[in-house]
């Protein structure tokens, strides 16, 4: 994902709607030493928060989802305003957020219960073993500007599910929202263990100086600067650094669904996203029937600002930055021999960019190597799916996929063969939405996972390790003071003969 270049005048941000450039409001950046006190006030707070147990904390995050529920027209609008997104791509963060609440509020407990381990030999059965989930006090969260809530809520819900208190810096793209998520909390009268710090590098820096874990979505070059800091301090953290998503169309897939899904997974939200599809792979004997299919339907998609009825299906990108990069990926494409089949430019209204396809597109091109971020679909034809496989592969990232086929069985043995986090057979982004799940990516996407099942709420914990007896204990054990090769001696010769194998067990 891109960094932004948001105004920051005289300490303050000024937020703009990208659909308009009208200023939809204005936030305080708050400074390093503001940072460090908010974090500390959480420190302080959160003993109270972990010791009220899961239970106790799905009743917080329960009452948080009514205030979403009975909040959900000025969440969307909220939305709206500052990123300019379509208004049914912004009531789905409003139900992602619902969604997500719920999940980690009633599961949370199952996942943070402490785990009875088996030992590993007989010897040890005299050993009740445990491990337990211990959060860690300051969870340090930086989000990007693409989902103002749903990409909040996806970090923040597990990290105060585990029993972490949270320091937020939201993107000073769309830093409104979260504001209002944090107003929230404060309504239903939760423990304030939830703090939001806005501003730019400074301040997040910041949020990385005072955390305990850092969570961090946002571009590769941001996240690893995050990477070297946390390095230094010997703080863990979780970096999720955006994608460069093929989609294999194969000649058995049903056309209609394959270019319905992937022209939404690659347009959504105006292609900001990270799983979004950035490269299609179609084999031969279906790529102009594909292709002909792809661009009907993207023409009769409807660019434009929405209002609050819902009547547009792409909006604006998030700033002049994006804006500039998805152009000069299709005009260095042009320029090696591409062709832009429909869009292909900025309408030179807000920021507004045209649903593209592009053709005749290869892998020394830029729209093809590096995240684009934008509402483009570059088709290459392939001879079948092991060119496929190889050139989705070809990429330094590794997010997430699709494959397309009419053959379940061959859509899952393809999917192994992929070098990414996640692989939708016959569908789109849809593995977001399945919380039980791991999100996360390989290679240049990122480190770690950052949401979904038991680890997504595990990893703001740190694992403790517990040993106690299991029977009746003695003065002193074999192996301690004073030392004797003869006691050492049985307890040796019974390790070997629980451990080793073949006629070694009995020394010999």
């Amino acid at each position: 994902m891109s960094d932004s270049a948001t105004p920051i005048v005289d300490a303050e941000i000024i937020v703009r709607n990208p659909a308009s450039g009208e200023t939809v409001g204005t936030v305080a950046v708050a400074t390093p030493a503001q940072v460090a006190a908010a974090a500390a006030a959480l420190r302080e707070a959160q003993p109270r928060w972990q010791s009220i147990t899961p239970a106790g904390r799905k009743q917080w995050l329960l009452k948080l989802q009514d205030w979403v529920l009975d909040h959900a027209a000025e969440l969307a609008d909220s939305i709206q305003d500052e990123s300019g997104k379509p208004r049914v791509e912004a009531e789905v963060e409003v139900a992602f957020t619902v969604d997500i609440l719920g999940y980690y509020a009633r599961n949370a407990a199952e996942f943070l219960a402490d785990t009875d381990v088996r030992p590993h030999t007989p010897l040890m059965r005299v050993k009740k073993l445990t491990t337990a989930y211990v959060p860690y006090p300051v969870v340090g969260i930086i989000t990007p500007w693409n989902f103002p809530l749903a990409m909040v809520t996806a970090d923040v819900v597990p990290a105060l599910a585990a029993g972490a208190a949270v320091l937020l810096k939201p993107s000073e793209v769309t830093p409104l929202t979260p504001l209002l998520l944090a107003r929230g909390w404060a309504e239903i009268g939760a423990p304030p263990v939830f703090t939001i710090v806005s501003g730019a590098g400074d301040t997040g820096a910041a949020v990385v100086d005072n955390s305990d874990f850092v969570q961090f979505t946002g571009s590769g070059g941001t996240g690893r600067r995050i990477a070297v800091a946390c390095a230094e301090r010997t703080r863990p953290y979780s970096l999720e650094m955006g994608g460069k998503d093929p989609a294999i169309v194969l000649a058995d897939a049903d056309l209609e669904r394959a270019v319905n899904g992937i022209t939404f997974g690659a347009l959504t939200n105006a292609g900001q996203l990270c799983v979004s599809v950035e490269r299609v792979y179609v084999e031969a004997p279906v790529y102009d029937e594909f292709v002909n299919k792809l661009v009907a339907h993207v023409e009769s998609l409807r660019l434009g600002r929405d209002n609050r009825a819902g009547t547009i299906d792409v909006g604006p990108l998030a700033n002049d930055a994006q804006v500039a990069i998805v152009t000069r990926h299709v005009e260095e494409a042009i320029a090696k021999g591409a062709r832009v089949l429909t869009g292909g430019k900025a309408t030179g209204e807000g920021n507004f960019f045209e649903p593209t396809v592009l053709v005749d597109v290869d892998h020394s091109m830029s729209c093809i190597t590096e995240e684009t971020f934008g509402p483009t679909i570059p088709v290459i034809k392939v001879a079948d799916e092991n060119e496929a496989v190889r050139l989705a592969n070809d990429s330094e990232y590794g997010l997430s996929a699709s494959v397309w086929t009419g053959d379940k069985s061959r859509g899952q043995a393809i999917a192994r063969r992929l070098a990414v986090g996640a692989v939708n057979i016959n569908d789109a982004t849809i593995n977001l939405f399945n919380f039980a799940l791991p999100h996360g990516g390989w290679g240049q996407s990122g480190t770690g996972y950052r949401f979904g099942g038991a680890d997504g709420v595990r990893k703001y914990c740190r694992k403790q390790a517990i040993t106690a007896p299991a029977l009746p204990t003695q003065k002193k054990e074999l192996v301690w003071y004073p030392y004797s090769l003869k006691s050492f001696g049985f307890m040796r010769n019974a390790m070997r003969a629980t451990g080793a194998r073949g006629r070694r067990r009995f020394g010999k």
